[in-house]
Order: C-alpha cells, then sequence, then structure tokens
C-alpha cells in the first residue's frame, strides 16, 4: 500500500474542499432544523462530478480508483458541514451506482449509470423492512415470475433518498424457503404502477438527508431488471455492502480533521484560571485521543479501499474500519462539544449536530454488532 498522493490527487482533493466550502454550507442549521433536502447541492455535487467519481468514463464516470475515491470524499467531508447531503450521495453512489455497474445487463447500465453518475437521477436501495433489519436476508417482500416481468409485493422501510429518488434497487424473495438462495435484486423506476413513497421520516440526525417507506402493490417489473439473475440478490448485496462500508464514512475522515483543527484553535484561546486550557492535561489528552483516532480511522479506511482497488476481498477489512471509524466518529464528536463547554451544546456552534449525526454511523450499513459478527466469522470463530 502506497502512503502518498499524486500531485493530481491532491488537487483534485483541494478542489473540492474548497468548492465544499464554498458552495455547500448555505443555512445547514435551518435545513437541518426543517428536515429540508438540498438539490441545488445535490446538483453542484453533480456538476462537479462527485456522484460519479469511481464510475467508469463509458458511463460519464470519473474513473477514479477507490482508494482515490475515498481521500476525495475525506475532502468532501471536511469542507462540507451538512453531513445529511453527504449520506445521500454515499447511499445513492454504493448502495445504488454500485450494484447496477456490477450487475445490471449491458442496456440497463446504459440506460440508468449516466443519468445517476450526471446527478440527473438520484438513487435509493430498498432492502430493510419493519421485520429485518440486521437479520437482512429474513425478507417479507414477495416477487413473482409471471412470464417476462415480475410482480412485487411487500414493504420497506427507513429508505434513504426514498422520497426524492428516480432509480430503486428493490430486493424481495421469489422463494422464502431458499432463504438468502432466493433473494433477488431489482431495479425498479419511480413511476412504475405499484410503487409508492411513505411520509417523510422525521430523524434525530442526518436531518436533510430524506427518509422514508417504500410500498410495493403489485409493482410490475420487466425481467431484464434483475440485478445478476434470479437468487443472486444476497451476491449483490454483499458487493454493495463491502464498497458501502470502505467508503461511506470517508466524508467523516474530513468531518473529524476539522473538528480536530477547531479544538486545537479553541484550546489556545479559550482561558481559564489564567491560561489557555489546552495547556490543562485533562484537555490536552482529550484532543490527543482524538487525534490518534483520526489517524487509526484514517488508515483502517484506506487500507480496505486499496484492497478493493486490487481486487483483493475487503470484507473483513471494511468491517473493522466501518466499526472503528463509526465509533470514533460519536466520540471525537462528543469530545470536541465537551472541549467547548456550554458553548457547544449550542446549536449555531453545529457541534451538537455533529454528535446527533455521527451516531447514525453506528447504525447504518450494518450496526456495530453485525460488524463485530462479520468480523468474529473472519477470524474462524
Amino acid at each position: 500500500m502506497e502512503f502518498s498522493w499524486s500531485a493530481e490527487q491532491e488537487a483534485l482533493k483541494a478542489t473540492v474542499v474548497a468548492f465544499a466550502q464554498r458552495e455547500l454550507n448555505d443555512d445547514v442549521i435551518g435545513r437541518d432544523r426543517r428536515g429540508e433536502f438540498s438539490r441545488r447541492a445535490w446538483e453542484k455535487c453533480a456538476a462537479l462530478g462527485i456522484q460519479g467519481l469511481f464510475l467508469p468514463e463509458e458511463y460519464g464516470g470519473g474513473g477514479a480508483d477507490p482508494l482515490t475515491t475515498v481521500f476525495v470524499l475525506e475532502g468532501l467531508g471536511y469542507g462540507c458541514r451538512d453531513n445529511g447531503l453527504l449520506f445521500s450521495l454515499n447511499a445513492h453512489m454504493w448502495a445504488c451506482e454500485v450494484p447496477i455497474w456490477k450487475f445490471a445487463g449491458p442496456e440497463q447500465r446504459r440506460r440508468y449509470l449516466p443519468r445517476l453518475a450526471s446527478g440527473e437521477w438520484i438513487g435509493a436501495h430498498a432492502m430493510t423492512e419493519p421485520g429485518s433489519g440486521s437479520d437482512a436476508y429474513a425478507l417479507q417482500t414477495r416477487a413473482e415470475r409471471r412470464g417476462d416481468h415480475y410482480v412485487l409485493n411487500g414493504r420497506k422501510t427507513f429508505i434513504t433518498n426514498a422520497p426524492v429518488a428516480d432509480v430503486f434497487v428493490v430486493f424481495a424473495t421469489v422463494d422464502r424457503s431458499k432463504g438468502f438462495y432466493g433473494v433477488t435484486g431489482f431495479v425498479v423506476e419511480r413511476g412504475t404502477p405499484g410503487l409508492s413513497v411513505g411520509p417523510h421520516a422525521d430523524k434525530m440526525g442526518l436531518r436533510t438527508s430524506p427518509m422514508s417507506d417504500v410500498i410495493l402493490e403489485d409493482c410490475v417489473v420487466p425481467a431484464e431488471n434483475v440485478l445478476g439473475g434470479e437468487g443472486q440478490g444476497a451476491k449483490v448485496f454483499n458487493c454493495v455492502m463491502e464498497w458501502e462500508r470502505t467508503c461511506i464514512l470517508a466524508s467523516w475522515l474530513g468531518a473529524q480533521q476539522r473538528e480536530l483543527e477547531r479544538c486545537i484553535e479553541y484550546a489556545k484561546q479559550r482561558r481559564q484560571f489564567g491560561r489557555p486550557i489546552g495547556k490543562f492535561q485533562a484537555v490536552a489528552d482529550t484532543i490527543v485521543e482524538m487525534h490518534v483516532r483520526l489517524e487509526a480511522a484514517r488508515l483502517l479506511l484506506y487500507k480496505a479501499a486499496w484492497l478493493l482497488g486490487q481486487g483483493q476481498p475487503a470484507v473483513a477489512a471494511a468491517a473493522v474500519a466501518k466499526l472503528f471509524a463509526s465509533q470514533a466518529a460519536v466520540q471525537s464528536s462528543l469530545d470536541a462539544l465537551r472541549i467547548h463547554g456550554g458553548y457547544g451544546y449550542m446549536t449555531e456552534l453545529e457541534l451538537e449536530r455533529g454528535v446527533r449525526d455521527a451516531i447514525g454511523g453506528t447504525l447504518y450499513s450494518g450496526t456495530t454488532e453485525i460488524q463485530r459478527v462479520l468480523i468474529a466469522a473472519a477470524l474462524g470463530l
């Protein structure tokens, strides 16, 4: 693994940081309070090439390898304070674009990927159900083959981007008796008869990322929109999780870097008992721990991205990275708030929102407990 970046990679990251600082932080506090998704910010990201960063150039993408992609998204997280927007971008990229890129037929890739890469269309991933979260393959949503199409019936819940999505990657089972061998993935367009979206969900954090249920009632999907073939849903889902767990927390590296720098500056300026609070060991130790967590999380994510880019199995490395980075984000966000004391508790400093947003990282893409199960299995336990 190479521990240096090319001048081109550094320049790309710097461009993204400057863009995010300039274009993506308009009224974040207000939009968070209202639970408002910014389509304008989404389109600005698309114009810069964020949504298609890692996709092949033939589909309108930038052709970046996974490690470069993580590096650039780290810069996006450093410059952009709207964690909900970043979460929506990641859901779109890893959970919708990746399965279509890797498992759709040529015609479907040509139809969907250029529109997703350009930001014209927004993607969503519909796996979770009211009765199946961590037990991902215990699906109640059914898919019945009828000639040249399938009929889907069921309900999905906690679906990121659903209220604004144009394309859904939906998982359903064709035969419950087969367990995960019966699970199948489908590409379903918004406007397909039988597909509807529930009311907007009100969340603790990541409030600028829209979320709702997806309802399927005799929803007719062409057979050519099956991903990877009937019964290949587990393979599709595992591929998605490998990419998502590797990349989705990259923006949090940037957010932690920004919080760390802010805390260092505050600890130098804020005085109590006649000296800067950074001179008190308790405060200095807390900032050091924030720095160590960030460095460890960064290296773990870089390793997983490097493995993915080398075509090597990254499932275990991605689980380790996701487990550590998500917990590091929560702890460091709490530390940043505490260092700022009562001021940190105030909305205008935006630190309390960081705490609320970071907690989601221990839940999405597999909970902390699920990552431990995956790591234990990789260790032969």
